[in-house]
């Protein structure tokens, strides 16, 4: 078949080649070698397998009908059998629509060949065993079936009289798949005389049935079939004839529908949506900020299996106010961004048995500065592109250990894939329409029934993160949200577009239609506050960089929100006087950015701090206390609070302690002084933190979303590639022609064929049939050998073959295959 294909693609121009590439772009990666590498590619069981995930239910309905009317001769059939079969059910498509899921499958050659007669590639067979979910013909499996098949009357008598219990194992298959598992007792024919012992079935008016399954395999409507595992279980198999009967209501090919299913929820108002979204986006800048935040201050050990511990999670999930799920995704995704990163500590064991530390990184500084919008789509985002299944977290993976944040068990690498395809749902209804989760699951399994197959949980997961992280807004697709999705997908096919960059400097420029959108849905940056009676702060909407640290410093937070209340107090205001305010400053701050009137309260306060803020100045003696005020001094060294420090004085100025500075000024600090600390000039030392941060990490989001992007050319660039194949075959057609020499040979080996590509479709027809065959390579000493193997697998660069002699599987890497013969 292989040849048939290569000669098939032979004749084909230039641009239906191309075509075929553009839609099958894992076939240029590599670039093929000549025409033969490129149809045992496109028949390849990889190859096929991921060109049949982009297909939808109904065009793999389609490609069962067209293998359900083979021929059983030639294995050919035709477009008008195809039309036969499809529309022979009770609600049968249009005939233009079958007529176009064909055509999609010839485009992508799994069907290939004229109309009259079409041929499947291989590996279809071997990838979905079963077309349609139907059975094998009973001819194939029992010749006792296949007689109660020929002779319908009698089969339909023995339907009829199957129990209810049967019947219901018969539809069961009937739809899909045909094969079921089974425990050995349940077929086993029961002992004489047991049949009295047997309980009785109330689905079938009282009388003992006995194993359902064991009368339908009595009756011959299902066969044993060899399968299970250490033969613990057995396995049955519907007969195709017996399936197609059963599916006399809805069709052979089971319900048909050309179209996607419907979405019932009526739009909602796109302002509302917009702004529900835009309202949860400001959350979650906020949120991660303070998260990151609290790891800046306390950081989180790395275990030594990876990811930061369940306590921990919990720890920053109770100080910021959030459930441990919605800490977890947050955590995530600022690590996907490069705003944390871990920093090693050498000779540190932490209560874990850690030497590493999660922190902020230099990254999250310049996070913090930037537009309520630009931090929203830098984590959006990284989100979007990450290959991180939070909803992992906190499962147990196989071990049954616990999976944590950070950790490699959580790694998924269809994820970024998955989000987009939740998302591009969403995206192709009408704006601003808000399925419902299953309604999204149901379009998704008719999109790519393959892709969402057994991912249920993770795209319910996937909505839910999206409704967190404010990608979507009351059930719907944002507007910004789209336009992210949209320049997501434009940035994926950047390479292919424009693979020397010559471009980016444009695209760049044209990008952030995202963030102005949600600009102009976000409260504009305010640069002024409002201050009370009580001395508390309210800035009336998100504050701008500057602000929000002259706050930080200024004042402790209360409430946040769209507008966030701070306190100013006397702690605040001396943690400003140890920043290097002065009284002044705070004066000048206050008046500066206040749009009501300073309380006098609160210029008391800062006067009153102010005056009592570096009365004391503290060096390193230990450490060494010092003043002007020698009565004050006198009411240290009397106070019996300050007594373990062991004051003694050595001046009428000046005290002096054997404990370090850090530790004095604490004490003093909380016995109700307000003491400085100074250098050795007598300058005081500013106490302004010094933030840790882990190293600079890149984000997730420059990589691209599908890896295959870059290898879908443009078409030009496809024709150049068509150009170099087609060089590359006529080489390999003339080197056929021309006499070969065989150099090395094995005595009694193989002769190598004149083809890499002929070996390999030899190696092909060997897996397919089981066949023993002559293997020629070229080991790691460059010697040439000969091996007689029975081909298992071939695939990913290998051939995997079983030597029948010694019984001992085998690997070559096929780059070093020179000859492959069967054995006559």
């Amino acid at each position: 078949m292989s040849t048939s294909l290569a000669d098939h693609l032979r004749s084909l121009p230039d641009e239906s080649l191309a075509a075929l590439l553009q839609l099958r772009p894992d076939l240029v990666v590599p670039v093929p070698a000549d025409v033969d590498a490129l149809a045992i590619r496109a028949q390849s069981r990889v190859s096929v397998s991921r060109a049949l995930d982009e297909l939808n239910q109904f065009t793999l309905q389609i490609m069962d009908a067209a293998r359900l009317t083979r021929d059983p001769a030639d294995g050919t059939t035709s477009v008008d059998e195809v039309l036969a079969l499809a529309t022979t059910g009770p609600h049968p498509p249009a005939p233009t629509a079958v007529r176009a899921a064909v055509d999609r499958l010839r485009a992508r050659f799994l069907l290939y060949g004229p109309e009259s007669a079409l041929q499947l590639v291989g590996g279809i067979d071997e990838i979905s065993p079963y077309p349609a979910g139907l059975g094998r013909p009973a001819a194939e499996l029992d010749p006792r079936t296949a007689a109660l098949c020929a002779d319908p009357a009698k089969l339909r008598r023995t339907l009829l009289s199957a129990p209810p219990s049967a019947r219901a194992i018969l539809d069961r298959l009937a739809a899909g798949p045909p094969v079921g598992s089974v425990p050995p007792g349940a077929l086993q024919a029961p002992a004489v005389g047991a049949d009295d012992d047997l309980p009785p079935d109330d689905t079938n008016g009282g009388a003992p049935t006995g194993s359902p399954i064991r009368w339908l395999v009595d009756h011959r409507l299902l066969v044993r079939v060899a399968g299970g595992k250490g033969g613990t279980t057995g396995m049955v198999e519907l007969p195709r004839e017996i399936g197609l009967l059963l599916r006399r209501d809805t069709g052979p090919l089971g319900p048909l529908s050309s179209s996607p299913p419907p979405v019932t929820a009526t739009p909602r108002e796109p302002k509302a949506v917009d702004s529900a979204g835009a309202g949860q986006s400001m959350e979650v800048v906020r949120h991660t900020e303070a998260l990151l935040e609290q790891l800046a201050t306390e950081p989180a050990p790395v275990l030594r299996s990876g990811g930061i511990g369940v306590r921990d999670l919990r720890r920053l999930a109770r100080v910021t106010g959030l459930d441990e799920s919605t800490a977890a995704l947050l955590l995530e995704v600022a690590y996907a961004a490069g705003l944390t990163g871990e920093v090693e500590l050498p000779g540190a064991v932490g209560r874990y048995g850690a030497d590493q530390q999660v922190l902020p990184t230099a990254g999250y500084e310049m996070w913090r500065v930037g537009s309520l919008a630009q931090r929203w789509e830098q984590l959006a985002r990284a989100w979007l592109t990450m290959t991180r299944q939070v909803g992992l977290v906190g499962q147990r993976d196989d071990r049954d250990r616990p999976i944590t944040v950070l950790s490699a068990e959580a790694e998924r690498a269809g994820s970024p894939a998955a989000r987009r395809a939740v998302l591009g749902v969403l995206a192709d209804v009408e704006p601003a329409t808000a399925p419902s989760v299953d309604e999204v699951l149901a379009l998704l399994d008719w999109r790519a029934p393959r892709r969402s197959r057994g991912r249920e949980p993770a795209h319910r997961e996937m909505l839910a993160e999206a409704a967190t992280l404010g990608v979507t807004g009351l059930g719907a697709l944002t507007s910004y949200g789209r336009l992210l999705l949209a320049e997501t997908a434009a940035t994926d096919g950047r390479d292919a577009d424009d693979p020397l960059g010559l471009r980016a400097d444009a695209e760049d420029a044209e990008a952030g239609t995202a963030i102005r959108a949600l600009d102009t849905l976000l409260p504009a940056p305010v640069d002024h506050f409002l201050v009370q009676a009580d001395l508390t702060v309210v800035v009336p909407g998100p504050p701008e960089p500057a602000l929000a640290a002259e706050l930080e410093i200024l004042a402790e937070p209360e409430s946040a929100g769209g507008a966030s209340v701070h306190r100013v107090t006397t702690g605040s205001v001396r943690r400003a006087l140890d920043a290097g305010y002065s009284a002044d400053d705070l004066h000048e701050l206050l008046r500066r950015r206040s749009r009501t009137p300073v309380p006098q309260g609160l210029t008391y306060l800062v006067d009153d701090v102010a005056r009592k803020h570096g009365g004391l100045r503290i060096g390193s003696a230990g450490a060494y206390l010092r003043s002007d005020d020698e009565a004050l001094l006198a009411e240290v060294l009397a106070d019996r609070r300050v007594e373990p420090l062991a004051l003694r004085r050595l001046a009428p100025t000046v005290l002096v302690t054997p404990y370090q500075a850090g530790r004095l000024l604490t004490v003093l600090r909380e016995a109700g002084y307000a003491p400085v600390a100074e250098d050795a000039t007598g300058s005081t030392v500013l106490s302004r933190p010094k933030n840790r941060r882990a190293p600079a990490r890149v984000s997730v989001a420059t990589r691209a979303i599908d890896p295959l992007a870059t290898a879908r050319l443009p078409l030009p660039r496809l024709l150049g590639v068509v150009d170099q194949i087609r060089r590359g075959d006529a080489a390999a057609r003339a080197a056929r022609r021309a006499p070969a020499v065989v150099r090395g040979a094995a005595p009694g080996g193989p002769v190598p064929v004149p083809s890499h590509s002929d070996a390999l479709a030899v190696l092909q027809q060997a897996v397919r049939d089981k066949a023993l065959v002559w293997v020629g390579y070229v080991d790691a000493h460059g010697a040439t050998a000969s091996r007689l193997v029975r081909p298992v697998s071939l695939g990913a660069g290998y051939l995997r073959a079983e030597d029948e002699r010694t019984e001992m599987l085998h690997t070559f890497a096929l780059h070093r295959i020179t000859a492959a013969v069967l054995e006559k």
